[in-house]
């Protein structure tokens, strides 16, 4: 897969989204900038290692950009980039299809 990564369009989109995590974090983050101790609140089940790996990852896929501010406390947000924020299109397509599975589940569920 790693060979394909910059050259096939899904084989790319697959790697920068592969943590277990990413497409809820791009989701939160894509509602505005958020500090990082209100994103873990949203997903409570992530370990503070685990999102702190994921968003450093995105990070340095270039999808989230981290804005350290001089003050003490220190505050750090998270945003989307540019680039990460033109993935919007396809999280309301995810959020369209999640919904469709949604009520297929609970069809599936009243049948049996």
């Amino acid at each position: 897969m790693e060979e394909r990564f910059g050259k096939c369009p899904f084989a790319t989109a697959q790697r920068l989204i592969q943590g277990k995590w990413a497409i809820l974090i791009l989701h939160h983050l894509s509602q505005g900038p958020i500090r990082f101790n209100e994103l873990r609140r949203r997903m409570p089940k992530m370990t503070h290692a685990t999102l702190s790996a994921q968003l450093k990852q995105l990070e340095q896929e270039g999808l989230v950009a981290r804005k350290e501010y001089p003050q003490i406390p220190p505050k750090v947000e998270y945003s989307l980039t540019e680039i990460g924020a033109k993935f919007q299109p396809v999280l309301d397509s995810i959020q369209v299809w999640g919904l469709e599975y949604l009520d297929y589940l609970q069809n599936k569920k009243e049948k049996d």
